[in-house]
């Protein structure tokens, strides 16, 4: 059964490089077919896969052709390791809603098939900390059953954590998604590890995996790859090897239960981010 993965988090904490990195080592590593749907108006989100190409976006398709044209052929493209991507897109600047575009580019999808039967893994990368309207779609209506959180140890990520978690817990019984958990893209700040394990024992989950900071990502981005596929055998490569290991034989799903913000402002205190 193909397992469908939300993943969420602060705008720039690098998300869609976590989850291009993860998908490329569960691929190489673990032989897990996956699809990776971008679900960000940037279209950025499966370049590493493609060899920094960006690919049409499936609403630009449907602008420019129609919706009787579009085509699994024409929007969904095969990368690294057979790994299939797909773009939403979103309205030209100024005009119209980029939520809508998610739903739209979603709902075609199911409609043609693509995320078929024999597939390990389907992650949607979605926006930032936008948990409403489309950008909310993969957890309100059920298309992904998991949510995972990226996020790290300064304190706009963990309140934009906290606020991905409210969102779910909207949405969870309708819908039936869970929390998998918090992966820690590190930063490198003081006490980031302690403070993450501290806060996702609070809300009720678990810190999946800490992922160190390693400049071999950027070098990997340069050379237009994951960091699995520009050198599988450095440290890093093995770090997002454990990572996905760990989502592929996680049972860990949960309802968080968001801190109120008195509770988040007392532990971002403790741990010295506030003045």
């Amino acid at each position: 059964m193909t397992r469908k993965i939300a993943i969420y988090g602060k705008g720039g904490i690098g998300k869609s490089t976590t989850t291009q990195n993860t998908a490329g080592a569960m691929a190489h590593f673990q032989n897990q077919k996956i699809f990776i749907h971008g679900c960000d108006p940037k279209a950025d989100s499966t370049r590493l896969i493609l060899g920094g190409n960006m690919q049409q976006t499936l609403m630009d398709v449907l602008r420019e052709e129609g919706a009787e044209k579009i085509t699994i052929e024409k929007v969904v493209k095969n990368g690294y390791q057979n790994i299939l991507c797909v773009e939403s897109g979103g309205p030209e600047p100024g005009v119209g809603c980029a939520g809508r575009g998610v739903i739209t580019a979603i709902d075609l999808m199911e409609d043609l098939g693509a995320y078929t039967d024999d597939l390990d893994f389907v992650f949607f990368d979605v926006l930032g900390d936008v948990v409403c309207g489309g950008f909310a779609m993969p957890i309100r209506d059920g298309k992904a059953q998991e949510v995972y959180i990226v996020a790290s140890g300064e304190m706009m990520a963990i309140y934009a954590a906290n606020n991905i978690c409210k969102g779910l817990v909207k949405y969870a019984k309708q819908s039936g998604v869970r929390l998998g958990g918090i992966i820690c893209n590190s930063r490198n700040v003081d006490g980031e590890k302690e403070f993450l394990e501290e806060f996702t024992a609070s809300i009720g989950t678990h810190m999946i995996h800490f992922v160190p900071r390693d400049n071999i990502v950027q070098k990997a981005e340069f050379n237009k790859k994951t960091v699995t596929e520009f050198d599988p055998d450095c440290n890093q490569a093995q770090e997002y090897r454990e990572l996905g290991r760990k989502i592929i034989e996680n049972k860990n799903f949960v309802i968080p239960k968001p801190l109120t913000m008195d509770q988040l402002e007392a532990m971002v205190v403790k741990y010295g981010l506030m003045d």
